[in-house]
């Protein structure tokens, strides 16, 4: 019989709608339920890609002895984390204070007032792995329950006042701007962390770092004759190169997998995410626009393709979330090739195919092949005395063999849950690869998508967005983080075209997270609202995660609208948050990297690039040709009444372009070659 996830739309709680376990979706009702029978909560988080979370499912969750202990002594909470990351944060905060461990799945255990007292993540049916076996710690758990109860009330009130005391931030805000020296230093941590071999940043598992890779690129862009500029290019191309070649991109289909288990970034996990997909296209656009490399351009397309072909709802246009690693229960198994199946779709296959794609009879991961690029083309064409024109023939004519093969298997399972920030992170890579190609295509589908989303996450009858749209409904609060990435898209996207209604969109939820998000001394936001009611700490997240840090994002954000709005409150606010993280972030600037991506722009000087007049179009698009971060742009045909710094700026017949900073403009000039920035 199903449970009460039947109702749900998310497709991790569906997985488990027909499990035993009586499942309650997070919500006031079961913490009531517990209050009311008296018994501990157990909140288990993951997500619909997570491989252990199916494997732990299978092996205690439908086991009927374990979800009828389960049901008879606890209140059973099953959490979507992509629906619910601040459930999942604070949790996973507490596991970590509890044990330094972390992962998922996650399985906290909480009292009915939803302070945690005992967690962990993956349990096994009987105990191995030196980790108690599922039953016996839910056998424990409940005697202990029994017969401690005040011993574990106090444990989770010290738990929470810990968690409490861990989201207030210890400021060490300097009074002074960030020199050049410390840029190089930044530049210097991040090179000591890298693997100049095999790219990426410290040893396996290995995630793509987009952060640290735009860091580095925009340090060589601005400091060209600094010493380790070379260094710090070489090694953000190294990087790319690497994963481009590697098995964590899908040579056939297009699209990265989330990370690599090894250095060589041969073996993926093969989960495709959205949000590592739509970084990944935006850090390959400022790799193109500084090195003009033709490989940039035909990834940046093919991961473009990918996310159209394989994540996007064709009838509302919005991005799912991820595509699952496994397939017919086995990880990988879509995306590898077997001796037999390679020989059966290629049977006649020229060598420097299998000297290319790496194939062989025994296979490089469990017996089958990942296909990479065990070989480069130079070196393949040398080896084979090949002319490029014939190599690109017959790679072009086993790719599209392979690729019609594998569209007939089992396709990996789609978790096609909407989120408002990884559509905001997609809409940003869209234009971020239109204005580096040139491929205005690309920026109009930001455009349309841009319009949808504005639309389509509004919550009837309630203030603010929803950070979940499913099923054509729009559900569960936002976040900071999805206001954040839509504010930065909002702007990045009034950035590429004339339709300057946009900045003033972006206006509007900068104010709203103003209110609803700031943090008491003023200094950071929180990642929930003070709308949201329903978790016991609010948080404030300054790390870059797998996504880059909301408040970093924010500090951004607030200094191009300030300067557009000539606020100087917005101003003020990005700059007290530049200087409280100053120390962090160039210290550390793998774990603060957006941080560190915009304290260097500050030292570059922000700017603002203002093209306005009835040529204001022609004009936007030859500034394309140029890479100027630090440099913000708004093209406008008419003088806009809610942007300050467009006001007295128009001249008919005249095309006039703007170059402004510190609320300050230079002479106009007639054509983008005249700017001397």
């Amino acid at each position: 019989m199903p449970n009460k996830l039947q109702f749900e739309s998310s497709p991790y709680l569906l997985q488990h709608a027909n499990n035993p376990v009586d499942w309650f979706p997070w919500g006031e009702d079961a913490f009531e339920k517990a209050r009311l029978e008296h018994k501990p909560v157990l909140v288990s988080i993951g997500y619909s890609a997570c491989h252990w979370c199916h494997v732990m499912e299978h092996e205690s969750f439908e086991d009927p002895v374990v979800a009828d202990f389960m049901n008879k002594h606890f209140v059973n909470i099953k959490v979507d984390r992509e629906e619910h990351p601040d459930v999942d944060h604070l949790y996973m905060d507490a596991l970590q204070a509890m044990s330094g461990a972390g992962g998922w799945p996650l399985n906290m255990f909480v009292t009915p007032d939803k302070k945690p007292f005992y967690g962990g993540t993956y349990f096994p049916p009987k105990a191995m792995y030196g980790r108690s076996s599922w039953m016996e710690l839910l056998q424990a758990l409940h005697l202990a329950w029994q017969e401690k109860q005040e011993e574990i009330e106090l444990q989770s009130n010290q738990m929470i006042a810990h968690l409490k005391q861990a989201s207030i931030v210890s400021l060490n805000v300097s009074e002074r701007h960030i020199t050049e020296k410390e840029t190089a230093l930044a530049a210097n941590n991040l090179l000591q962390q890298a693997d100049a071999v095999w790219g990426g940043f410290g040893a396996a598992p290995k995630f793509p770092a987009t952060g640290s890779i735009q860091y580095l690129l925009e340090f060589s862009h601005y400091h060209k004759e600094s010493a380790i500029a070379s260094n710090a290019l070489s090694q953000a191309l190294l990087s790319l190169d690497k994963m481009i070649e590697g098995g964590i991109y899908d040579q056939i289909g297009g699209g990265f997998s989330r990370y690599a288990t090894d250095r060589e970034w041969l073996v993926p996990h093969f989960e495709k995410m959205l949000y590592d997909n739509a970084l990944l296209i935006s850090v390959l656009s400022q790799a193109y626009k500084i090195t003009g490399k033709e490989r940039y351009k035909k990834v940046i397309i093919e991961t473009i393709d990918f996310c159209n072909r394989e994540l996007k709802d064709d009838k509302s246009g919005g991005f799912y979330c991820a595509l699952d690693a496994d397939s017919e229960g086995v990880e990988g198994k879509y995306y590898t090739w077997t001796w037999a199946q390679w020989n059966e779709i290629l049977p006649d296959a020229h060598s420097a195919l299998l000297a290319y794609f790496g194939v062989s009879k025994e296979g490089n991961w469990e017996e089958t092949n990942i296909l990479n690029v065990a070989e480069s083309k130079d070196a393949i064409l040398a080896k084979f005395n090949m002319e490029e024109e014939e190599w690109e023939r017959i790679y072009k004519d086993a790719k599209g063999k392979l690729f019609y093969k594998r569209q007939e298997r089992i396709r990996p399972g789609t978790d096609d849950k909407i989120l408002l920030s990884w559509n905001a992170l997609m809409n940003i890579a869209l234009v971020d690869a239109g204005l580096a190609l040139n491929e205005t295509h690309y920026i109009r589908e930001a455009e349309r998508h841009m319009d949808w989303m504005l639309q389509a996450f509004k919550i009837e009858d309630k203030e603010g967005l929803a950070h979940v749209f499913k099923n054509g409904k729009a559900t569960i609060p936002s976040k900071l983080d999805d206001y954040a990435y839509l504010v930065k898209a909002l702007t990045t996207l009034a950035s590429a075209m004339v339709k300057p209604e946009y900045i003033v969109e972006a206006n509007k939820w900068l104010q709203f997270v103003e209110t609803h998000f700031l943090t008491e001394d003023h200094t950071f936001y929180y990642f929930s609202s003070d709308i949201q009611k329903d978790i016991p700490v609010r948080k404030v997240e300054l790390y870059d995660g797998a996504t880059p840090s909301a408040n970093a994002v924010l500090m951004e954000q607030l200094a191009i609208l300030g300067n557009l709005m000539e606020s100087g409150k917005w101003l003020e606010q990005s700059e007290g948050m530049m200087l409280a993280q100053l120390q962090s972030s160039l210290r550390y600037p793998s774990s603060f990297a957006r941080w560190a991506v915009q304290m260097q722009r500050y030292q570059k000087g922000l700017k603002q690039v203002l093209i306005c007049g009835k040529d204001a179009n022609l004009k936007l698009e030859e500034w394309r040709a140029y890479f100027h971060p630090e440099a913000y742009t708004l093209a406008t045909k008419q003088e806009e009444r809610d942007i300050i710094a467009t006001k007295g700026k128009l001249q008919e017949d005249k095309t006039l372009i703007y170059l402004c900073k510190d609320f300050a403009c230079r002479m106009p000039v007639s054509e983008i070659d005249d700017l001397k920035l």
